[in-house]
């Protein structure tokens, strides 16, 4: 089973609150969800940092969008081993123990480095999955180097640096 780490914007995508995004964009945000619903495994930390997240963009009545149904998901599962891992990580003063140190990585959001200090902690190796959030194509070369897997689900919204073209 595939383990993922999802960061919120992808749920309020598949919302249809970015304006940013596009219809295939909201489709594969969309599709990836329902994905992990049926086939994955939804990697969370046991602090609950992302869950709180997640509760603050989205509705766990799972009402009215598909992101909102996704938080439900994820509200009836986060205890259900075989749908949801939680992982310890440990805050610290420059984020989490768990974030690399690497200096390209100094300017990367703090508010994403949950996400990441998640998916370097869990055993099972999660995609960290990204929509609309540019920091994550814009530190993608540092965050890969440092064992981090990525999935840009909305490649066309990221902005191509030089010598990176696809």
């Amino acid at each position: 089973m595939k383990a993922f780490v999802v960061d919120v914007n992808v749920a309020i995508v598949a919302n249809g609150q970015a304006p940013q995004a596009d219809l295939k964009c909201r489709s594969a945000c969309v599709d990836a969800l329902v994905d992990i619903q049926n086939r994955g495994l939804l990697v969370l930390d046991d602090r609950r940092l992302i869950l709180a997240e997640y509760q603050r963009y989205l509705s766990p009545s799972g009402q009215p969008g598909l992101g909102d149904a996704f938080m439900q998901w994820v509200w009836e599962n986060q205890a259900v081993e075989a749908r949801c891992e939680q992982v310890p990580i440990t805050p610290s003063a420059s984020g989490f123990d768990e974030f690399p140190t690497d200096p390209n990585l100094a300017t990367f959001d703090p508010s994403d480095k949950k996400y990441v200090a998640v998916a370097l902690r869990s055993q099972r190796r999660p995609t960290v999955m990204n929509a609309v959030d540019p920091d994550w194509w814009e530190h993608q070369d540092a965050l890969i180097r440092n064992g981090v897997k990525l999935r840009f689900l909305c490649p066309q919204h990221m902005e191509q640096p030089e010598g990176n073209q696809p």
